[in-house]
């Protein structure tokens, strides 16, 4: 297990290293998008080539901060009936989840991206608007989202047998929304008092 383990924490510093890299991503649309618009609205010019770049650079962000969304444990859950049952009972909805719907998308997904992916490069594929940029990158991101995505929910399914057998403690704890808030209350309380 140990062994299982290291693979486990190196996939989640490799994502968690992706996940915040891509940020950046973020920022150089919102600045790709400001500029498009001031060139558009000033001298009365557009591109396409501006509008896919920006399409492209928030596809990034989206596909390759997914994996570390998952590390992170903040994918949407309906937490009123997460949130009923004990700490165990969680991480066995968890791993069953991953094993049984999260991989097996993954990588049917992978397995199909890979051929859509080489076609694409292979054939120089193109944007069909004029001025637009080539596919393949963006498809090519849309694989790798789906591998790191891949590779994290081995990690998730690692982490989850291990806390369940007992080797390793749980590290994100769960907490409900009323739980989370007594906790709030509490803080809040202490605070006003000092």
């Amino acid at each position: 297990m140990a062994g299982l383990l290291a693979l486990s924490r190196l996939i989640d510093r490799i994502n968690e290293f992706i996940g915040k890299a891509v940020a950046w991503c973020i920022l150089a649309a919102i600045l790709v998008s400001s500029i498009n618009a001031v060139i558009r609205k000033a001298f009365n010019m557009s591109s396409n080539t501006w509008l896919e770049l920006q399409w492209y650079l928030f596809g990034a962000a989206f596909m390759l901060a997914a994996a570390y969304t998952l590390k992170q444990s903040e994918h949407i859950r309906i937490d009123i009936i997460y949130g009923m049952w004990s700490r165990r009972t969680q991480h066995w909805i968890d791993l069953f989840g991953h094993v049984f719907f999260l991989m097996p998308f993954v990588v049917l997904m992978v397995i199909y991206f890979i051929p859509y992916v080489s076609m694409s490069f292979h054939s120089g594929e193109m944007s069909n608007n004029s001025g637009g940029l080539i596919i393949w990158p963006a498809k090519a991101i849309l694989l790798a989202g789906f591998f790191l995505l891949a590779l994290q929910g081995v990690s998730e399914i690692i982490k989850k047998i291990a806390i369940l057998g007992g080797f390793m403690d749980d590290p994100t704890p769960f907490l409900s929304a009323h739980e989370q808030a007594e906790l709030e209350a509490k803080a809040l309380a202490e605070e006003l008092r000092s």
